[in-house]
């Protein structure tokens, strides 16, 4: 067993913990390391081959290896070391990480400060209490796309996917293009959790129908799916008697929501956000554990991969920061959700921050012509008008520095107003 340290230790590399190391690099830290569970960096970028990504961070479209192989290239430029098909067991509150490999064996790491980024995991059919028989054919959106991109299989040629989220969207014009039929997407909530230029451009674009406030109330097959039963459900979501549809289809794709990936996070006693299920942190990404930071899908789930790379940059200078000077203490204003407002993120915010801070959550319905307003002791202190607030695209609202430091209260809440 050998024992290391190392300044900065990040978990993941995927374009959270890529974009996390450049910038703790770039920062002046020189000891960096990366572990990475999978044998290739890049993360979930690699399978997705369509284009859209890089539209903000770098003003042209490319597709999810194009964007992750400029920071792959960058982090190799740097000299930061990335060892593939590691495996983190354990990460202890004083920063101490065990992991093992085939290449180095079992060993303990023990870092000055450590980055989360483990991004997330599909929810499985286990956690949908879908009943019906356990038969071959079903797969999680993001699975298929890994059979259909990386490894050259096709799961099925008659399809149907339950959940409306961005990888299931794109997955449905992807099984299109690939020669399978598509028969319905099929969402429990009225309105869809994905990006509207998805919905657009997979569904819409290809004929394939979106039934809103249905979902799969039976699964046929016995070796392989035969078919499954669609009903529309009611506004408590219990499916409403006499509106079955019949669907004779050999796969089901499931795209039902993601899970920040936080067991280490656990074991290190971070504090979770019971909104988001990632970490709380504070607008400098810090977690409950001094010297623990959090960035990307382990933190919450992002809508775009410019998104993560911007907010995994901060995290990489601050976590730089703490190297440097250690744990500055700072009083702290908690931010909570309000009316219409679920998962802000940061959950708190130092004082004295030396930045503006973006308040990023999710809107609880959808909502048209409507303020996110920030409030403090009844005193609205920031907001921001939109023709439409919706659970499928992450909303922000940035808080200036020098509104902050005059705050006179130590909470702020986040909220929706209907104009």
């Amino acid at each position: 067993m050998s024992d290391r340290q190392v300044d900065i230790l990040i978990i993941g590399a995927g374009p959270a913990g890529l974009a996390a190391a450049i910038a703790a690099r770039e920062s002046g830290v020189g000891s960096v390391l990366i572990l990475e569970r999978e044998n290739e960096p890049g993360g979930i970028l690699r399978q997705c081959i369509h284009n859209g990504f890089g539209l903000h961070r770098f003003q042209e479209e490319l597709t999810g290896p194009e964007y992750a192989a400029r920071d792959i290239a960058r982090v190799r430029d740097l000299g930061i070391p990335v060892e593939c098909g590691t495996t983190v067991l354990t990460l202890s509150p004083d920063r101490v990480a065990t992991c093992v490999s085939p290449a180095n064996g079992f060993q303990t790491i023990r870092a000055k400060a450590v980055i989360l980024a483990m991004g997330c995991r599909e929810r499985p059919r286990g956690a949908l209490c879908t009943p019906g028989t356990r038969c071959a054919g079903i797969y999680s959106a993001g699975t298929a796309q890994r059979f259909v991109n990386l490894e050259g299989w096709m799961p099925g040629r008659r399809v149907v996917i339950l959940g409306s989220g961005d990888i299931g969207l794109i997955m449905a014009r992807r099984m299109t293009l690939q020669g399978a039929k598509v028969l319905a997407c099929v969402e429990i909530m009225p309105y869809s959790s994905g990006l509207n230029r998805n919905i657009v451009q997979c569904l819409e674009d290809y004929g394939i129908p979106l039934y809103l406030s249905h979902t799969v109330t039976n699964i046929r097959g016995r070796e392989r799916l035969e078919g499954v039963t669609v009903s529309r459900v009611d506004e408590r979501r219990n499916p409403v008697s006499g509106t079955e549809i019949e669907f004779d289809c050999d796969t089901l794709l499931l795209s039902c929501g993601l899970i920040p990936e936080n067991e280490l996070s656990l074991g290190a006693g971070v504090k979770l956000s019971g909104a988001t299920s990632g970490a709380v942190v504070d607008d400098s990404l810090e977690t409950s554990v001094p010297g623990i930071f959090a960035c990307g899908n382990v933190l919450h789930v992002h809508d775009l991969v410019d998104h993560v790379s911007a907010e995994s940059f901060r995290a990489g200078r601050a976590a730089a920061d703490f190297v440097r000077s250690g744990k500055q203490e700072d009083s702290l204003i908690e931010v909570a959700d309000g009316d219409g407002v679920r998962g802000t993120v940061p959950q708190l915010i130092r004082k004295n921050t030396d930045g503006d801070v973006s308040l990023m959550f999710r809107p609880s319905a959808v909502f048209r012509n409507s303020t996110a307003v920030v409030e403090c002791g009844g005193q609205t202190v920031c907001s921001r008008k939109a023709l439409v607030f919706t659970p499928g695209e992450m909303a922000t609202v940035v808080l200036k520095k020098d509104v902050i430091r005059t705050l006179s209260g130590n909470r702020i809440t986040v909220r929706i107003e209907r104009n």
